[in-house]
């Protein structure tokens, strides 16, 4: 069997005891954000799966909408990602 060199760790164990590996993040021609696939890119950060910067390399996404990923989650939890919620969860 052979594994592919990467930068950073293989798999991170997450706070409530489940494991979170680079199969859990979404695959980077991902066009269609989904609540899901935000948090799964958000948890992999923040839990130290993959770094910012290659996250945004890697999904092509701008610093500002992570960031809007990043405080939605830290303020209100996954939740608050659905498109659903934008009206619940964030100022106009």
């Amino acid at each position: 069997m052979y594994l592919k060199k990467v930068d950073g760790p293989r798999a991170v164990t997450l706070p409530d005891g489940r494991v979170m590996t680079r199969a859990d993040l979404p695959e980077p021609t991902t066009r269609r954000w989904v609540a899901s696939r935000k948090a799964a890119v958000v948890r992999g950060v923040v839990y130290g799966l993959i770094t910012r910067d290659d996250a945004l390399k890697l999904y092509d996404i701008s610093g500002e909408e992570f960031q809007a990923w990043l405080d939605a989650v830290s303020d209100h939890g996954e939740a608050a990602l659905k498109t659903t919620a934008l009206q619940k969860y964030r100022l106009p």
